[in-house]
């Protein structure tokens, strides 16, 4: 069940974390940062503390930011391995229905991006099908560091809008 933004503001920290721990995948610093910045007064201010917080980082936070993420119709979607939200997000963009060569192609892009990167491929998957991603991979290894590094970013920060629209209301103002 979805939280107004007040319930959100009154939650202790242990529960803040729990609960929105995983809106930037494996990285719940990130949330424990921005508890402190409590109150909030809507969804969109709770997102906006989160990427402060992330354009705050140096280069080398922002890939480690990067490096949290799976890749995509990699092995811990193989394994069973992937957080709740990562598969569901992946297999709602076709990523756990790959026929053998589109696995295969999959598996060798991220291969040859994550070798010239240094950080596996992120694209919010919610926003894309399995075709466009496979594009969007194939198109992205011949980036440079810096604009793919930034584009990435800008994919967690899709990613997190949208998981953070499934915990919290987005019309309920907050009555501070």
């Amino acid at each position: 069940m979805k939280m107004d933004i007040a319930s959100v503001n009154a939650l202790p920290y242990e529960d803040f974390v729990n609960i929105f721990g995983n809106v930037v995948e494996k990285c719940p610093i990130v949330t424990a940062a921005v508890w402190s910045r409590r109150p909030f007064g809507n969804l969109a201010a709770l997102e906006a503390a989160i990427n402060d917080f992330i354009d705050a980082l140096p280069e080398s936070g922002k890939e480690g930011i990067l490096r949290c993420h799976p890749d995509l119709a990699g092995r811990d979607l193989q394994s069973g391995t992937l957080t709740q939200e990562s598969r569901e997000e992946q297999a709602g963009a076709g990523m756990d229905a790959l026929n053998s060569a589109e696995a295969s192609r999959m598996a060798r892009l991220n291969e040859e991006y994550k070798e010239r990167f240094g950080f596996p491929f992120v694209i919010c998957a919610r926003m894309n099908d399995k075709a466009n991603i496979l594009l969007q991979l194939s198109e992205r290894c011949r980036n440079e560091h810096e604009a793919e590094r930034a584009r990435g970013v800008a994919e967690v920060k899709k990613i997190c809008r949208l998981r953070l629209q499934g915990l919290v209301l987005t019309d309920a103002p907050n009555k501070l």
